[in-house]
């Protein structure tokens, strides 16, 4: 097994682990005055909308004010350095992706390191399929492929540096190019494969209603496992690439933050997210097959192994 498969093979393990308990010294802790929420996503968005939801919701349980700031731009990485000037007293926290302190902050040669943050808790992993219009008649990735191979121009939507090289990788690996179109968010890659203007492209979850339609039909998985929704789809290994695109949505704080406070904040983030009845709960039930919640250590340990397994995608993406 090579260094990258067995990196790969332990964020698995820790991305099929939940939080048993976080312990109950914790239990007394209240934030010294209202909570900044630094919000990495743009206005509107769904998870823009999971962060908002969330907020809202601890406020109405634990009568914590939450105050949401959006800081977005380059992959979540803005919003990352806004936190590590903020206090290390549960005062602040950032929902971002665990691609923002992986893949996106090795390619921009890591302003920020690893240390500078305490990782609370994910929140749901991404369920990040190939997606296309089902009026296209793909029924799998294989068939873009040929379509490519037969001379058609494959206009291939991504939302983020990583998803575009591992675009760049399948097409290579299966001796065609597609007309690879980078943009913001995964609604903007949604809209432009429903409006035409992308053949195809990466959607991590929003194209979960327009699936069970019948209007989009996911091609193939980017994750190192099937979609919940689309057993059927075979992953980028099936098509030559031994990459993924494995990733959650995730809470962290600033380096430093007490034990006591982490706990007691990553605790009242699970129990909403884990709670299909709340708003926020009900949005990740949808559209990501239900809350993964990784805390801690095992956080921890996931965040240091997608940053070594992303320097493994920028060797190959640059060959």
């Amino acid at each position: 097994m090579s260094k990258l498969s067995k990196i790969i093979t332990t964020s698995l393990f820790a991305a099929g682990m939940t939080v048993a308990g976080l312990g109950s010294a914790h239990a007394d802790w209240t934030p010294s005055g209202p909570i900044k929420l630094i919000i990495a996503f743009a206005a509107g968005g769904g998870a823009d909308t999971i962060a908002r939801a969330t907020a809202e919701e601890i406020e109405s349980r634990k009568g914590w004010a939450i105050l949401p700031e959006q800081v977005t731009g380059k992959g979540g990485l803005n919003a990352a350095v806004a936190l590590t000037k903020e206090p290390a007293d549960g005062t602040a926290i950032a929902m971002i992706v665990t691609e923002t302190l992986g893949y996106n902050r090795v390619a921009a040669g890591a302003p920020v390191a690893l240390g500078d943050f305490t990782p609370l808790t994910t929140v749901a992993g991404f369920q990040m399929g190939i997606v296309a219009k089902t009026e296209k008649g793909w029924a799998s990735f294989a068939d873009v492929i040929q379509a490519a191979k037969d001379g058609q121009a494959i206009r291939f939507g991504t939302m983020s540096p990583k998803l575009s090289d591992l675009a760049y990788l399948l097409g290579k690996a299966n001796g065609v190019e597609f007309n690879t179109v980078q943009v913001r968010g995964g609604k903007a890659v949604m809209n432009g494969v429903q409006a035409g203007d992308l053949d195809l492209g990466f959607m991590a979850g929003i194209q979960a209603k327009g699936v069970a339609a019948g209007d989009l039909v996911n091609l193939a998985s980017a994750l190192s496992a099937p979609l919940a929704q689309s057993p059927e789809a075979a992953t980028m290994s099936a098509y030559g690439v031994d990459f993924n695109a494995d990733g959650y949505f995730a809470f962290v704080a600033p380096g430093g933050l007490s034990e006591e406070a982490r706990q007691a904040l990553s605790q009242a983030i699970i129990e909403v997210v884990s709670d299909p009845n709340t708003k926020a709960g009900g949005i990740i039930a949808k559209a990501f097959a239900g809350a993964k919640t990784i805390s801690g250590g095992d956080l921890e340990a996931l965040l240091e192994n997608a940053s070594q397994g992303a320097q493994g995608l920028l060797d190959a993406s640059s060959e």
